[in-house]
C-alpha cells in the first residue's frame, strides 16, 4: 500500500531553504520567481476531500499526451553525455512540452524534486529550461523525510540519488535499490529519474526495471540532456499510466463479460424430446445482461417448465434482480411449486430484494405435460406466448386470465389456464422488447399483431429453431431503424414427433 502523501501547499525551493534561486538569463527576478511559484502552488492546490486528487498535472482525455514515442525503448546501454539509452538520446530525441492540454491552454511549468544529500554536487540542476525556455522549478531534499514533506501534487518528476540511505527495514539492508523502492511506494504516480555513479550502467538498468523511467550518471550531467530527460520521463510515466488504466479497463470488461455470460441460464432438459433455442439481446450498450430473464427445466415426473420475465428498467440493478428471480424460479420449480403458489412466492422474493417499491416484473410460465400435448399457462402482466402448428397459422395463446405483474398488488392471484398444444408444435415465449420496436420513423410500433404476421411469414420460408429467432430479432431491429432500446429475450420450444 502506498505511503500517504501529506497534503499541504507547495513549498518553493527558495522558501524552504533547500535551493538557491538561480533564474535563467533574461528570466524572472528572484522576487518574481518566488511570487509566481507561490501563485502556481495556490492555483494547483487540491482540497483533501477531492477524490480525484492526482500527483501529476491534468491529462487530456485518454490520459496520453501526444508527441512522445516510447516505441523501441531499451533499458540497456549508455549514450554519449552520460544519458542512458532508454529512449532519450543526444540526437533526434524530442519531447512535447509537459502540461499542454489543448489549443488555447497555457503550458504548465515543470516542477522537479531533487533528492540528493549534497545538492552542490549537481549545480546544473538549478538552471534548467523547459521546452519553452522557461526555468524548471526545482525543490531540493537532502533525505527522504524532507522529500516526503516537499512532495506535493504539483511535482512532476523526482531526481533521486541511488546512493542515499534508505529507511532501515528488515530484508532491505543489502538491497542497493531500497531507496528507489521506498520512493516508488511513496510516489507511485510520479516520474522518477535515478542518479547513479559514472559507469554503473548495470545498477541504472536495474533501477529502470524496478520502476524508474530512466537513469543518469550523476557526475556527467548535461543541462540540455537533463532537461530533455525530465520531459521525456514525465511523458513516459503518463503514457505508461494511460496504458495500465486501459489494460485494467479491458480486464474488468472481460471479467464482467464472463460474469454476465455465466449468469445466463443453461436449460435442464435432459431426457426431454423437446428442442430448445433462445435469443438474448440486452438494451444497455456493451452489456451482456439486461432486466429480461428466462429459464427451462425438466422435473423428475417428465414435465417441462419454461419461464420468461422482464424486470422494469434496464440498468445493472434490474439485471441483478432478474437473475435472482430466475434462480428462485428454478429452485421453487424443482421443489415442486407451480402456478399461483409459485408466482406468489416469487412476488415475495421480488418485494424483499427490490430497492424501490415501484419496481415490478412481468412473468410468463408454462408447464408442459410429459406427453407434450397440453400445458398449463400463467401470465403475470406478460404478453401471451405464440404457438405455431403445421395445420394452422401461428397465433397467440389465450390471455383472458392474465394476472397483474409481480410486485404491484399484495395478495394477487394468478390463475393457471390449461391449453391444448397438439402432436407437433412450436411454442415461442418473448419479452415486450420484441414487439415494442418502432416501424420506420413514425410512432407506430410492431405490436403483437405485427409480430405474429412476421413469424408466420418466416415460418413459411422454412425457418426453424435458432434461425427463426435470429431472423425475428434482426428484422425487428431493422424495422426499428437501429438498435433496440429495450431488452429482448426469446425462447423457442419445438415438439417434433418421432416417426
Amino acid at each position: 500500500m502506498p505511503v500517504p502523501v501529506p497534503r499541504q501547499r507547495a513549498i518553493p525551493a527558495v522558501e524552504s531553504g533547500q535551493a538557491q534561486a538561480a533564474p535563467a538569463v533574461g528570466g524572472p527576478s528572484k522576487k518574481e520567481a518566488v511570487r509566481n511559484e507561490a501563485t502556481t502552488a495556490e492555483n494547483n492546490t487540491v482540497p483533501d476531500d477531492n477524490p480525484h486528487r492526482t500527483a501529476l498535472n491534468a491529462t487530456p482525455a485518454g490520459g496520453v499526451h501526444h508527441g512522445v514515442s516510447t516505441t523501441g525503448v531499451s533499458t540497456t546501454g549508455v549514450s554519449s553525455g552520460g544519458l542512458s539509452a532508454t529512449g532519450v538520446s543526444p540526437a533526434g530525441a524530442s519531447a512535447t512540452a509537459v502540461g499542454t492540454t489543448g489549443a488555447g491552454t497555457a503550458p504548465t511549468t515543470l516542477t522537479l524534486l531533487l533528492i540528493e544529500d549534497d545538492p552542490t554536487a549537481a549545480p546544473i540542476v538549478h538552471d534548467l529550461p523547459d521546452a519553452d525556455g522557461r526555468p524548471i522549478r526545482v525543490r531540493t531534499a537532502r533525505n527522504l523525510t524532507e522529500a516526503e514533506r516537499l512532495l506535493t501534487h504539483d511535482v512532476h518528476c523526482i531526481l533521486l540519488d541511488l546512493a542515499l540511505p534508505a529507511p532501515g527495514k528488515a530484508g532491505e539492508a543489502d538491497d542497493e535499490l531500497a531507496v528507489l523502492r521506498h520512493v516508488l511506494r511513496l510516489a507511485p504516480r510520479h516520474a522518477v529519474l535515478a542518479l547513479t555513479a559514472s559507469g554503473d550502467a548495470e545498477r541504472g538498468a536495474e533501477a529502470v526495471r524496478v520502476g524508474a523511467q530512466d537513469y543518469l550518471y550523476k557526475d556527467e550531467l548535461d543541462g540540455r540532456l537533463l532537461s530533455r530527460a525530465i520531459r521525456y520521463a514525465v511523458e513516459r510515466k503518463r503514457s505508461d499510466t494511460a496504458e495500465r488504466r486501459l489494460a485494467e479497463g479491458k480486464l474488468r470488461a472481460q471479467e464482467n463479460a464472463r460474469l454476465e455470460r455465466g449468469l445466463l441460464p443453461t436449460p435442464l432438459l435432459e431426457g426431454s424430446p423437446l428442442r430448445f433455442a433462445a435469443r438474448y439481446r440486452p438494451g444497455r450498450s456493451r452489456a451482456l445482461l439486461g432486466g429480461d430473464f428466462y429459464d427451462t427445466v425438466r422435473t423428475p415426473d417428465g414435465t417441462v417448465h419454461a419461464m420468461i420475465g422482464d424486470v422494469c428498467g434496464h440498468g445493472p440493478d434490474e439485471a441483478a434482480l432478474g437473475v435472482e428471480l430466475r434462480i428462485a424460479w428454478r429452485a421453487l420449480t424443482l421443489a415442486g411449486l407451480c402456478g399461483d403458489e409459485l408466482l406468489n412466492t416469487l412476488q415475495q422474493v421480488l418485494e424483499h430484494e427490490r430497492d424501490d417499491d415501484e419496481i415490478f416484473a412481468t412473468l410468463c410460465t408454462v408447464d408442459i405435460a410429459p406427453d407434450g400435448r397440453r400445458a398449463g399457462l400463467c401470465l403475470a402482466g406478460h404478453p401471451a406466448p405464440l404457438i405455431a402448428r403445421p395445420d394452422r397459422p401461428a397465433r397467440l395463446l389465450p390471455f383472458d386470465n392474465n394476472g397483474p405483474a409481480l410486485g404491484l398488488l399484495p395478495g394477487a392471484r394468478w390463475p393457471r389456464m390449461q391449453v391444448e398444444l397438439g402432436a407437433e408444435w412450436s411454442l415461442m415465449l418473448y419479452t415486450d422488447g420484441l414487439i415494442e420496436g418502432r416501424i420506420g420513423e413514425g410512432r407506430e410500433r410492431l405490436g403483437q399483431d405485427g409480430m405474429v404476421e412476421m413469424i408466420r411469414r418466416q415460418l413459411s420460408e422454412g425457418l426453424r429453431g435458432e434461425a427463426l429467432l435470429r431472423a425475428a430479432v434482426n428484422e425487428v431491429r431493422e424495422l426499428n431503424g437501429g438498435e433496440l432500446t429495450d431488452d429482448v429475450a426469446v425462447v423457442l420450444l419445438d415438439r417434433i414427433p418421432v416417426p
